[in-house]
């Protein structure tokens, strides 16, 4: 995973003090990355919201010619509350790569529990839960059964719109040059993203970012057409 210069400008963004770069370029991919948003995920426990990681969306250049041909023109309000906006970022045809740092400690095991839980359910709201997902998240599980994880590591994503899920572990800001594992199941690879930033999803506040980030980004490339 190495740093690469945009294609056009944007900026870094700083969570909690976590900085997450403009741009980058996972291992193992030919495509150069721009931070689309990025924001936390907390839950409220007795009355105290605490905060307990920070999700990084970043996606192919090629987005934001995709996404201009419905949605240039819009404000970050009216993409902030379009559930189409984000499903077509969730399920369209160029790749995304999800950066998860760790503000408290987990393990493996309880992260891809709660995760694999909440795509289980969400596949099967939509009727979309068969075989073939119950084995990629029980290989999704297999992945992290034996990792540990302490504040300021990250859980790497790299999606695929052909539908392979690459999971990449980051330990206190190495840079993996190997994945650890790859799910093949299309369903399931958009459904983590969705867990994120979709309408239920579990970090409302990357939505926004996300909502207003790619706003003004289609705004620059509709005075550039």
């Amino acid at each position: 995973m190495i740093l690469m210069a945009p294609a056009f400008c944007v900026s870094e963004v700083e969570v909690e003090g976590h900085v997450f770069p403009s741009s980058m370029k996972p291992s193992g991919s030919n495509g150069t990355f721009f931070l689309g948003g990025a924001g936390y995920r907390g839950l409220e426990i007795q009355g105290k919201f605490i905060k307990f990681s920070l999700p990084g969306v970043y996606l192919e250049e090629t987005a934001i010619p995709s996404l201009a041909t419905k949605w240039k023109g819009k404000t970050a309000e009216e993409l902030m509350e379009s559930v189409e906006f984000f499903r077509d970022i969730i399920t369209g045809p160029f790749e995304k790569f999800i950066s998860l740092t760790f503000l408290k400690p987990l393990t493996g095991e309880e992260f891809s529990k709660k995760v694999s839980e909440d795509c289980a359910d969400y596949l099967k709201v939509i009727g979309s839960y068969t075989d073939a997902e119950d084995k990629a998240i029980e290989k999704f599980h297999d992945i992290f059964k034996n990792e540990s994880f302490q504040p300021g590591d990250s859980i790497l994503y790299s999606q695929s719109p052909l539908g392979s899920l690459r999971i990449s572990f980051s330990k206190h800001d190495s840079i993996p040059e190997v994945s650890s594992g790859v799910v093949e199941n299309k369903l399931l690879s958009e459904t983590v993203l969705e867990c994120i930033i979709g309408r239920d999803g579990v970090s409302p506040s990357t939505r926004k970012s996300l909502a207003v980030r790619v706003s003004d980004l289609l705004k620059v490339s509709d005075s550039a057409s």
